[in-house]
Order: structure tokens, then C-alpha cells, then sequence
């Protein structure tokens, strides 16, 4: 049987997109065209993702689809047809009638969706509130029901829960149970997994899975991983600059890509991130035995002490290694595995229990406000998951990178405009780029800065907490290719943290395994895809989108 062709609107889908065209209004200019004629068709009970980079005008056909384009957007030309009914055109208040009944909606950042002063239970019935579907006592019986069937455990005592006392991961749950509130016929998912880790993700998307199957619901996936969506997606329709370049079913779209962006886009995802095939692409040179040592940890123990009636939890459990010179040792763990409080130890802002840690022969001992440590804080340089919330907006790029010279008073004002020159030009930016602020920068521009800024002290340890995870994918590969370069270039030390074990292999020559403050496994990359020792790991590496796939079209 041959590929639907989802260009071409089909008769009796739930939804069908005809020649959209969105523009947004520009004060003082020409109205920009986000997206441009695409046309696609989601029959009931079944899933389509739209997968592209920011930009590509995926989120926007989202917002077209749920009625929340921003004031100056507007639908320019071709039709939004949802069961029948011909959306755009309609009144605010027409559309506020299917927009959470017969339309539901999951946003990205499960944190930013929910109000942090009101319980989860109270905001996952509000759907059913504002439609006028039920009273108080039948919301909160549906509601309990609803965490139930998404997998909340004790869902009477989370239902009184605030969203801060709940993980990512729970958070999410929470939102789905109030897009399902209402039994609607489409579900509109905006990235949903982007944020959490790889174990949650694969939760979430096999719940979403479910849903489909029990409850004939179609879903409109957002997404820029092609792995996401081979996980889960019937069809794919690939956007760029607000374009349909590819579409068709899901598997003959990762088995052929066709044209160039798809293709990037395919080794780009977590496909290219998984298994087998990220050992295989990492570099197979042993590490040199006879390298200085740039950081030694030795039975490091760190315990937070109880608090609220909660048990006392340890972070970090006699956690013992050594990372050698031009190297990059991977730590990988889902959240709450101690990753984040192990970066704070080698970073000394926080203080171990027990144990002792060295970088470049300097024993790293924590003090109040930083005294005493300027060494330490010259000698290890982080680079943050989030360069937008890292890197300061009010100063330009030439003031964010020279930060650290003049902390520790490195050089004269000549000598600083030299070394920011060369860290532009090492870090692939170019020149001009020194004069500009963040917000005129892109993602991964932003983070080349963040490298940059981590680089201009010259340090022996460069931490990298997340470096990637807030990139769409083929700016991923970009970040994780210059970081190799950067470190053969310079014989450069990593750490690099993260809750993705395919990543991890990309980068590391030793890996550890984290899980409640225990290293439960370390080794190569090799080592652990291959033949991983652990249930804990299996674990992680089957929930990588794509796990089983050795190897993705060239």
C-alpha cells in the first residue's frame, strides 16, 4: 500500500490544515510569514507529529489548531477544519467553547502550565469548571479517577498537592489528566517530553500511547526529535521555515528521509543518540594511563539532613573516581540521582560530608561566600544547560566573556579584546557578535558564548551540566561536535552531566551511573551500551526513543 500523501486534505479526517498561511504583523514592516501553504490531515485514533527546529513554524500551526496565536498573528489564507467545523474565522468566544472540551492541550514546560498557589487536583478540573461539566464534588471524582489512569500513585493525596511538591514527571501527568478532563476528540501535545528524563519521557509517551488505543483519541505531536516521534507518531509531517518538506507515514519517513533537512534532522535525534551506533561513533583511542590527573574524588559522602517529616536523603553515596587530562568523564542518572549535587562538590559550592576531592592538585575545600577559593573558581569553569537564563541580557557578548578576566584580573583591556577575538573565532562566532546582546542571538549561538565565557580563564576542569538539552536536535550535534573539537584542539578536561545516556556516549570516554546517590555502574561507553551490568541501566537505555534502532540511514 502506498504512503499517504498528507499535503493533500483528507475526506473525513478529524482534523485537515488546507493551504495554511500564518503572517504576523510587524510594527513599522511587512507582515512576516511564519508559515506557508502547508496542508496536513489527522484521521481519529491516530497520531501525526509535526517535527521541525524552532522557527520551522510547528508551534505556531499548534497555536493555529488550539486558537491562541498571539494578537498580531492571524490565519492569512486557507482553512483549519476540525470535525466537521471550519475554525479559523471564529469569534474568541466560540472558539473558547471547543478550546478545552473538544480540543485539549498540553504545553511544554509542565512547571510554567501550572499555578504554583493552587492544588494539581483544583487546576486538572478547571476544564470541566469552565465548560459548566460537572460540580464540585463530580470534578474531583473524575480528577482522582484521571490520576489514576495516567499513573499517579496515591492519587487522593496528590490531588492536594502543589506543583512544587511533585517531580517533572508528575507534572506532566497532572496536565494530561486535565486535557483528558473533558474527553476531548484531539489532543494537541507541544513538546511534551523535551524537559524530562529519558525514563519519564518514555512513560509519558507510552501513556500517551495508551490513550489513543482506549479512548479512540487523536493527537497532534510537536516536536523537533524525529525519535519522539518514531516512538509514538502514525504520520510525520517535517516543517522548515514554515514549509512541509517531508511527510508521510512514520516509518517510511525514518527509513527514508529524502531530502537533505529530514535527513540532518533523522542522525540529529535521539536515533542518532541511541545504542549501539553511539559506541560505534565514539572514538575508539584509549584513554592515556599516563596523563596528569585533573580531578580525584575519594569516598565523597553527602547527606541533606530531614526536613518537613521527610527522612534525611543521601545525595551522594562514597562516590570514588579520577578524570585524566584531555578526557570527558560522563555522569548520566534520571533526576533526584545526584548528579546536580556531585557538580556542586566538584565546583565547591557545596561541602562534602566526608571524603576529599582534588582538581589539578588543589583540594577543593568549601567556604562561606567563596573565600579563599579564587583558584578554584579560575581553575573550573561551568557551562550551563540554559544559556538564555545563564548568560547575562543587559551585558553584551564581549562583556560576558571578559567577566572572567577581569574577576581574576587576567590581562589588560587590549589583552581581553584579544583573547574574546580568539574565543569568538575558536567557538565558531563571528566577530561582530561581540557588540550584540543575548536576545539577538540564537540558542545555539548563545551557548558558543557560554563556552566562550567558560574558556577565557584558561581552566583545567570545564564542567557541562546539560549543555545540549535545551537545543533543538541538529543544534545539538553542532554544540556536541564543537566540544570535541574544542577539547582535541586545547587537550581539554570535561565532566559533562546528563539525564541522556545516549548523549553521554557521544561524549564520554568513562561513564558513570547514577541512581539515589549511588554509582550502581561506570565504564566505557562500550562497556555499558553493549553489556550493561544493571536493570537500572537497561532501563535507561530501552527508554531512549528509538533504542533498538543500531543504526540510521546515511
Amino acid at each position: 500500500m502506498s504512503s499517504p500523501d498528507l499535503s493533500v486534505p483528507e475526506p473525513g479526517a478529524l482534523l485537515s490544515l488546507h493551504e495554511v498561511a500564518v503572517d504576523f504583523d510587524v510594527p513599522g514592516r511587512r507582515s512576516a510569514r511564519v508559515v506557508d501553504g502547508v496542508s496536513v490531515s489527522l484521521r481519529t485514533g491516530q497520531v501525526l507529529a509535526l517535527v521541525g527546529e524552532s522557527g520551522s513554524g510547528k508551534s505556531t500551526l499548534a497555536r493555529t489548531v488550539t486558537g491562541t496565536l498571539a494578537e498580531n498573528g492571524r490565519v492569512a489564507a486557507g482553512r483549519v477544519v476540525f470535525d466537521g467545523r471550519q475554525l479559523n474565522g471564529l469569534r474568541d468566544k466560540q472558539y473558547r467553547a471547543i478550546r478545552g472540551r473538544e480540543i485539549g492541550y498540553i504545553p511544554q514546560d509542565a512547571l510554567l502550565g501550572l499555578n504554583p498557589l493552587l492544588p494539581v487536583g483544583v487546576q486538572a478540573g478547571e476544564p470541566l469548571r469552565a465548560h459548566g461539566l460537572a460540580n464540585k464534588a463530580q470534578r474531583r471524582e473524575r480528577v482522582i479517577d484521571l490520576f489514576g489512569k495516567v499513573g499517579l500513585r496515591n492519587p487522593e493525596k496528590i490531588f492536594h498537592a502543589y506543583p512544587h511538591e511533585l517531580s517533572g514527571g508528575m507534572c506532566q501527568r497532572v496536565l494530561i489528566a486535565a486535557a483528558m478532563s473533558t474527553r476531548p476528540k484531539l489532543l494537541v501535545a507541544d513538546e511534551p517530553t523535551t524537559a524530562l528524563d529519558v525514563t519519564v519521557q518514555k512513560r509519558i509517551l507510552d501513556l500517551l500511547g495508551e490513550l489513543v488505543a482506549e479512548d479512540e483519541l487523536s493527537i497532534l505531536l510537536i516536536t523537533h526529535d524525529l525519535g519522539v516521534a518514531d516512538e509514538i507518531a502514525d504520520e510525520i509531517a517535517v516543517l522548515k521555515d514554515g514549509k512541509l518538506v517531508r511527510s508521510g507515514r512514520a516509518a517510511e519517513v525514518i527509513a527514508e528521509p529524502g531530502d537533505a533537512y529530514t535527513t540532518a534532522l533523522l542522525h540529529s535525534s535521539s536515533l542518532g543518540f541511541s545504542g549501539i551506533a553511539a559506541a560505534q561513533r565514539r572514538s575508539t583511542h584509549p584513554v592515556d594511563q599516563d596523563a596528569p590527573v585533573v580531578v580525584k574524588a575519594e569516598n565523597v559522602r553527602k547527606v541533606f539532613p530531614a526536613q518537613r517529616g521527610r527522612d534525611p536523603v543521601t545525595a551522594v553515596a562514597d562516590a570514588s573516581f579520577q578524570v585524566r587530562r584531555g578526557t570527558t568523564l560522563g555522569i548520566v542518572g534520571e533526576s533526584g540521582s545526584g548528579k546536580t549535587t556531585l557538580v556542586r562538590l566538584l565546583a565547591g559550592l557545596t561541602a562534602p560530608d566526608s571524603g576529599t576531592i582534588e582538581v589539578a592538585g588543589q583540594k577543593v575545600v568549601h567556604h562561606r561566600r567563596g573565600a579563599g577559593q579564587a583558584e578554584l573558581y579560575r581553575t573550573v569553569q561551568m557551562v550551563y544547560q540554559d544559556p538564555f537564563a545563564s548568560l547575562n541580557p543587559r551585558a553584551t557578548v564581549r562583556a560576558i566573556i571578559e567577566e572572567p578576566l577581569r574577576g581574576h584580573k587576567i590581562g589588560d583591556g587590549a589583552q581581553r579584546r584579544r583573547r574574546v577575538a580568539e574565543l569568538l573565532e575558536v567557538t565558531g562566532l563571528p566577530a561582530d557578535v561581540a557588540d550584540r546582546y543575548t536576545a539577538e542571538l540564537s540558542g545555539g549561538q548563545r551557548q558558543r558564548v557560554a563556552i566562550a565565557r567558560a574558556l577565557a580563564p584558561d581552566p583545567r576542569l570545564v564542567i557541562l551540566d546539560e549543555p545540549v538539552s535545551a537545543l533543538d536536535v541538529t543544534v545539538q550535534r553542532q554544540i556536541l561536535d564543537l566540544l570535541t573539537t574544542l577539547q582535541r584542539q586545547f587537550s581539554l578536561t570535561y565532566v559533562f552531566i546528563s539525564h541522556d545516556l545516549g548523549v553521554i556516549a557521544e561524549m564520554s570516554d568513562e561513564i558513570l551511573v547514577l541512581h539515589h546517590g549511588d554509582i550502581v555502574e561506570r565504564g566505557t561507553a562500550r562497556d555499558i551500551l553493549i553489556s550493561p551490568e544493571t536493570d537500572y541501566v537497561k532501563e535507561l537505555l530501552a527508554s531512549i526513543p528509538g533504542a533498538g534502532v543500531e543504526s540510521v540511514p546515511v
